[in-house]
């Protein structure tokens, strides 16, 4: 299986992870790569290394866990709840990626069918940026 939709489905989960325990909304900025994918997040506060272990260990957790990662496609008119920043305006059909009970957001990339396939999560680096975001880089294993 190629190494994108590993990284892309790890990235859900790293988003997820980031709004539920560190109130960032969503990523704000992210280039996929096969060898490391970043990610940028305002967060409510300076993060600590201990926090990047906990993030680390919550990504890989639900991992883990094995969801099931399904797609459903609905019109953009039901998709109220969704934040559409990754969806183009021109869109009138958006598709909706849910990754077991743990997260559902629109996307239109590749992902895997199960998380047990994404592997080994692994942050390289985090720092914070002068815009005051928090960039994460990571890779699967």
């Amino acid at each position: 299986m190629s190494i994108i939709p590993r990284m892309h489905t790890a990235e859900h989960i790293l988003s997820a992870v980031m709004r539920k325990y560190y109130e960032a909304p969503r990523n704000l900025e992210f280039h996929l790569g096969e060898k490391k994918t970043k990610c940028d997040y305002e967060v409510a506060r300076p993060l600590s290394e201990a926090d990047f272990n906990r993030i680390e260990t919550l990504v890989n957790n639900e991992i883990l866990r094995n969801h099931a990662v399904t797609n459903s496609v609905i019109a953009r008119e039901q998709a109220g709840r969704y934040d559409l920043w990754k969806v183009p305006a021109e869109a009138t059909e958006i598709s909706i990626y849910k990754i077991g009970d743990f997260d559902e957001q629109p996307c239109g990339g590749p992902h895997v069918a199960r998380t047990s396939e994404v592997g080994k999560f692994k942050i390289l680096s985090y720092e914070l940026r002068e815009n005051g975001r928090m960039r994460i880089r990571f890779r699967v294993e």
